[in-house]
């Protein structure tokens, strides 16, 4: 495996890197995130449970042959501790030269604090039936 890059950002900074190494299709700035433990976990929308690097590369090089695509995330809840995170997010699928339609993913990405830095260790993604929630932190609220 190569040698991964230094990452001594936040868990945030890592989410950050991550959404841009999907919008690039950069699989090696992709892999490079993820904690060097092999029972790291990544679970994509419809698809079954990969566990370990060589199953995850292997589904970001297939997803990203596809070409890259934009996503936008909003409502993160997130909890931390010294060495735990885990944020709850909605992703807003753009696919690179489609039509954008009314699909939202509930994704939960967990990052581990390891001796290079904050790293990922599961990213589990599930399309959400119905339409996008609605963000009450930018609604208009009557009270």
């Amino acid at each position: 495996m190569p040698a991964k890059k230094q990452l001594n950002g936040s868990a945030d900074e890592v989410e950050i890197a991550f959404y841009d190494a999907i919008a690039r299709g950069d699989l090696d700035a992709m892999m490079a995130l993820w904690a060097e433990d092999e029972e790291i976990v990544c679970v994509h929308p419809n698809s079954p449970r990969l566990v370990g690097h060589a199953e995850i590369r292997a589904s970001w090089e297939a997803i990203f042959e596809n070409g890259s695509m934009h996503i936008h995330t909003r409502q993160l809840h997130a909890m931390h501790n010294l060495l735990t995170a885990v944020h709850s997010v909605i992703e807003e699928l753009h696919p690179k030269d489609q039509i954008a339609q009314d699909v939202h993913i509930i994704a939960t990405n967990v990052y581990i604090k390891t001796p290079r830095g904050w790293r990922i260790a599961t990213h589990h993604a599930s399309v959400a039936a119905g339409s996008a929630p609605v963000d009450l932190t930018k609604a208009d609220v009557l009270h």
